[in-house]
């Protein structure tokens, strides 16, 4: 066992080196994906590959990594088993039961969020009339931006309830530009810090150019969402700016976002988000510091890969030596 109670462990892990990386620099970090080919299981100390979620040895094989390797924490990197984990007995950074069941369905969020007086947009069910269009039928546990779908009035929207081969939500199209805000709370519900940012691109659901923006109306929103739902760990808040009725949430997510560099980048020294759930995890005190954070500073994100020998070990060896090129100071300029 190493580093006894200082590791960390991050479930479907998929494609987040950035995330696995920065955790393995402050913790032993162990990776589990059942992927072989899970990029970011080659930033982990350790690597294991568990059996799907919905088996029921999915939690006991977590239970064994946590007392094998010492693991003080355990985080989810995607939406499939944040209720699971809730569920079980694991030292997991999830909210309650509850609190993940309801943000895994976008309909259940939107009547959780009313219910604590946060703005959520007009919502329905197919067979429901909406209040006004054009709308938005998108899945109820949709994830990565899939099957969503604008419709400008009711027979548009019926095709396309029709169409999602999957239950969905009918909900106001938001007139206005959209953000998200990253968020982490201690394990007692306190919201540490809350930091926005714009979607200047999205593919596939997740942000790959943005910047960090200090606007006071989207950092107490994140606050309020954070401790109102007693988020444990990360999460993410994506939010309309309507011209006519205001900010409407649009989805909430209790783990970390797609743009995971923006907060890392924004984060004022000894205060980004892996080291604070280390020192947390660790018995450690973290004191609020919402709203102090570096704004103005932009992410454009671009993809790399693993060269892997016939039995899956990295060779090491790049496209380029040294791996990729060190940006310019500024592009287009020698």
């Amino acid at each position: 066992m190493s580093r006894p109670g200082r590791a960390v462990l991050l479930t479907g892990v998929g494609k987040r080196y950035d995330i696995v990386s920065a955790f393995a620099a402050h913790a032993l970090t162990v990776a589990a994906d059942p992927s072989p080919l899970a990029p970011a299981r080659y930033a982990a100390d350790v690597a294991l590959s568990p059996p799907p979620i919905a088996d029921p040895g999915y939690v006991p094989f977590l239970r064994d990594a946590v007392d094998r390797h010492g693991v003080c924490a355990v985080l989810p990197l995607t939406d499939l088993d944040i209720e699971v984990l809730a569920e079980s007995d694991l030292p997991a950074l999830v909210p309650a039961p509850a609190v993940a069941r309801a943000t895994y369905d976008k309909y259940e969020t939107h009547h959780l969020l009313l219910r604590h007086g946060l703005p959520s947009p007009p919502t329905c069910l197919p067979g429901e009339e909406p209040a006004s269009y054009p709308v938005m039928v998108k899945p109820r546990r949709g994830s990565g931006a899939r099957s969503i779908h604008a419709a400008a009035n009711h027979a548009e929207q019926d095709f396309f309830v029709g169409y999602v081969d999957e239950p969905v939500m009918v909900q106001q199209r938001m007139d206005g530009p959209e953000f998200s805000i990253d968020i982490l709370c201690d394990l007692e519900g306190r919201c540490l810090n809350a930091i926005p940012r714009t979607m200047i691109e999205s593919r596939g659901g997740e942000s790959i150019k943005g910047t960090v923006i200090a606007d006071p109306e989207l950092i107490e929103l994140g606050r309020a969402v954070g401790e109102a739902l007693g988020v444990r760990g990360p999460c993410t808040v994506q939010a309309f700016r309507d011209r006519t009725s205001g900010l409407g949430i649009t989805d909430v997510n209790t783990r970390f976002g797609g743009a995971f560099p923006a907060p890392m980048y924004a984060a004022l020294p000894g205060r980004t988000y892996p080291e604070l759930i280390v020192r947390m995890a660790t018995g450690g005190h973290v004191e609020p510091h919402v709203g102090e954070f570096r704004a103005g500073l932009t992410f454009t994100r671009w993809y790399w890969q693993i060269e892997l020998d016939a039995d899956l070990r990295p060779t090491g060896r790049d496209i380029v030596s040294d791996g990729p090129r060190r940006p310019r100071a500024r592009p287009g300029l020698p």
